[in-house]
């Protein structure tokens, strides 16, 4: 008969053949360490991302640069609202620095100029929106008014058939100005690669 292992030592020979690798859990931990600095630079862009960079050791930046530029190029989108553009900016800021690139510091700059009259734009059409779906939510008052004998008062966010409208035109709106955050996305995205060559 013959011999029973114990669960230890079953897992110590499957895990003979893994080695741990210690260069690559040490960019694993400089990736995840530049992630979290640029969440914190997205919350408070007062934060020297240069210093940051340069206290990292010289094996462990270009990993640390990664974490960082996921973060902030993950930002490049539209605002849902007028407070996403303070995160929006400080993610350029930290872009700029990092990919280092007259051109792109520009187009960035066009970029939030964009993302203003995006949201400009977003006003004047929830206004126009609610200006024109008011007489149909009038009416559906009026009716549950007659219905329950009480006067009725409806928020059209709570009616689905404005919902739909308000979304249906909102959508358009957004796919005019879409085109023109891909285009950023993709040059900020092309300059990095370059730049890591």
């Amino acid at each position: 008969m013959g011999r029973i292992k114990s669960a230890l030592e079953i897992a110590l020979e499957r895990t003979e053949s893994v080695k741990t690798n210690k260069a690559s859990i040490g960019l694993y931990q400089a990736k995840q360490e530049g992630i979290k600095i640029a969440n914190a630079f997205l919350t408070d862009p007062s934060i020297n991302l240069d210093s940051e960079l340069k206290k990292r050791p010289e094996e462990l930046r270009e990993s640390f640069k990664q974490g960082i530029f996921d973060v902030l190029y993950a930002q490049i989108s539209l605002p849902a609202a007028l407070d996403d553009m303070q995160r929006i900016q400080a993610a350029g800021k930290g872009l700029q620095l990092l990919i280092d690139d007259k051109h792109f510091s520009q187009m960035y700059k066009q970029f939030t100029q964009v993302l203003s009259q995006f949201i400009e734009e977003t006003a004047q059409y929830d206004q126009m929106i609610r200006q024109q779906y008011a007489p149909k939510l009038r009416q559906k008052e009026e009716e549950l008014s007659r219905r329950l004998g009480r006067e009725v008062k409806l928020d059209p966010l709570q009616d689905p058939e404005f919902i739909n409208f308000y979304n249906q035109n909102l959508n358009a709106l957004k796919a005019n100005y879409q085109t023109f955050i891909d285009q950023v996305k993709d040059e900020a995205l092309k300059i990095w690669n370059e730049k890591k060559e």
